[in-house]
């Protein structure tokens, strides 16, 4: 299995109708179980869920989706509401997070330690940013690493984060945690030194700790990078883009898809990987997250078959 690790919150995207939003399940890290799920490979999502309106339709959507809800920690709290503005098709978020169910993981809801049959873990999104769930989130990782296989997204949001130094604390704690960092270049410029060369930015984490380096450039398609420098770069498709809500999140799901098909979910494994198989994950991944980009929302393909 793998196991996503992060927030499930509704993303209220606007709709049709002046100042009117249609609520969406939706999260960084909900987003990529349910991608994952929908292309039949084994999946669970470790989270805060609400138990009102807006946490049943996430339980449902997960359910729908094949993606395993025994790590949901239930509560009373309220549903993390995101309302979205769309600006040329390109997505913003206003957060409303305050005392819900998963911004108030604490560690002592966290199961301390997982099952064998996990083999990778996958952390991100704004579940990172805000306390107390971003340090219980941090203990999952350095508790339950071992030999399973992990990629982090930070998906950073610079609005929603109120202290920014134990945020990048924490980042690069994690980071060092982790084989595969998917990153774009908005959050690279953000939490590398801004003086620094690409190559370099992309070397500075690197040189904390993980493997690979996934740099997505949106319509200029994406980056591999090893500790030896840039491995290979593959453009995106050519599409007609409604809106970006949910496409790094497909981007992700894509490519653990891949890796998984693969047999390549530990640290060794994914080492002996050729760069034609790497390729073809991140080709797989690339296609994936362009074609949710065709659709309103997050909204990924089912038994996507890379064109």
């Amino acid at each position: 299995m793998i196991l996503c690790c992060g927030e499930a919150l509704i993303d209220m995207i606007p709709s049709d109708h002046e100042m009117a939003f249609k609520p969406l399940a939706g999260g960084a890290v909900f987003n990529t179980a349910i991608g994952i799920g929908r292309q039949g490979v084994d999946v669970g999502l470790l989270s805060g869920v609400s138990t009102d309106l807006f946490g049943t339709i996430l339980e449902n959507a997960l359910e729908e989706s094949g993606v395993n809800t025994s790590y949901l920690n239930r509560s009373s709290r309220p549903t993390t509401l995101a309302f979205v503005t769309l600006e040329n098709g390109q997505a913003s978020y206003a957060f409303y997070d305050e005392n819900t169910a998963g911004r108030m993981m604490r560690p002592e809801d966290m199961p301390q330690l997982l099952s064998e049959d996990i083999k990778a873990l996958f952390f991100g999104g704004i579940s990172l940013a805000v306390e107390p769930c971003a340090e219980a989130y941090a203990g999952v990782l350095r508790k339950n690493k071992g030999g399973r296989l992990v990629m982090l997204d930070p998906n950073i949001r610079p609005a929603f984060i109120n202290d920014e130094a134990r945020y990048r604390a924490r980042i690069a704690e994690m980071i060092s945690h982790c084989d595969i960092i998917k990153i774009s270049d908005e959050d690279l410029s953000w939490i590398s030194a801004k003086d620094h060369p690409r190559g370099k930015q992309v070397a500075d984490i690197l040189s904390r700790g993980p493997e690979f380096v996934c740099l997505t450039l949106g319509s200029k398609g994406v980056e591999i990078y090893d500790k030896s420098g840039l491995c290979f770069a593959t453009p995106a498709p050519k599409i007609t883009v409604v809106d970006t809500v949910g496409a790094g999140d497909a981007f992700n799901a894509g490519f653990l898809v891949s890796l998984k098909r693969l047999n390549a979910l530990s640290r060794s494994e994914l080492c002996k990987q050729s760069r034609t198989s790497l390729e073809g994950a991140v080709r797989f991944a690339t296609a994936f997250a362009s074609d949710t980009a065709t659709r309103r929302g997050s909204d990924p393909a089912w038994n996507f078959i890379a064109p």
